[in-house]
């Protein structure tokens, strides 16, 4: 036993740079100062996050920090996370599809590698998220970086640990104009995401105008006048069959008279 290393544990090799099952189960698990459950997988130098089903959705916060992480995706189901800390990693991309951490309230970056506005339009997909830090990215230096990141991320209240103001708000709404809602999904089926794109002017389409429909010209359809009404209403008490009575009330509905009710009925009153 005295060659064994400690690299070694329930029989499972460790994998440098790999977040394994058997790197979760070992990492130190704590309460954090906020009353968090929280997982410490700080300085593995792991460069892809994988595996965290192996947590089984127990912990509130987990950490990440000091590794060399380069695109923040790869959660499964994890709806108890409420804060995730990533600083001093190697992001540069974002997933566009973090539905697997829905309820994450804190996101910490500080120290990654996002260089432009558009890097983090996938955020935008964390529809709880209140509190985020991106200091010592490049992002950060771009210009109007704050009011867009208010803009599309309309529950924050704290950026880059300086709160969220009202003036702020109305500002990214004058810059960048109202945030539109994801598109909802229809029979199982994702509908595309919209994207935002600094500089360009989202296209606006107008709103299908009422077809008017136009009557038939010609001459105005006039209706029985209160002979022919007299005459239907007489040929009806002398109907002989159901089927010259439905012909003769369809008349009288329509006001369409045929010339034969008419004949008939107009003789027999004249000969009254």
């Amino acid at each position: 036993m005295s060659g064994q290393t400690g690299q070694q544990v329930f029989g499972l090799p460790r994998l440098a740079g790999r977040l394994t099952a058997e790197l979760i189960l070992r990492s130190p698990q704590e309460m954090n100062a906020i009353k968090e459950y929280q997982i410490d997988l700080r300085g593995n130098k792991i460069s892809a996050i994988e595996n965290l089903g192996a947590t089984q959705n127990q912990f509130d916060c987990i950490d990440l920090s000091d590794n060399e992480v380069v695109k923040l995706e790869g959660f499964p189901h994890l709806p108890r996370v409420r804060t995730l800390l990533l600083n001093n990693n190697r992001i540069a991309r974002i997933a566009e599809d973090l539905q697997g951490i829905p309820n994450v309230e804190t996101l910490v970056l500080t120290g990654n590698r996002l260089s432009n506005l558009a890097d983090l339009d996938n955020l935008s997909t964390l529809r709880k998220l209140m509190r985020l830090s991106l200091l010592d990215n490049v992002v950060t230096k771009k210009e109007n970086y704050r009011l867009y990141v208010i803009h599309r991320l309309p529950n924050l209240k704290l950026l880059d640990f300086s709160k969220v103001k009202q003036k702020e708000r109305e500002a990214a709404r004058l810059k960048f104009g109202e945030l539109v809602a994801a598109p909802v999904a229809i029979e199982g089926k994702k509908a595309p995401a919209k994207t935002f794109e600094p500089g360009v002017l989202p296209v606006v389409q107008a709103e299908p105008k009422p077809v008017e429909v136009k009557k038939a010209t010609g001459a105005p359809s006039a209706g029985p006048t209160p002979e022919q009404l007299t005459a239907i209403k007489a040929a009806i008490a002398n109907a002989t069959t159901l089927e010259e009575v439905a012909r003769l009330e369809k008349a009288l509905k329509s006001g369409h008279v045929a010339a034969d009710i008419l004949g008939n009925d107009t003789e027999e009153m004249e000969e009254g």
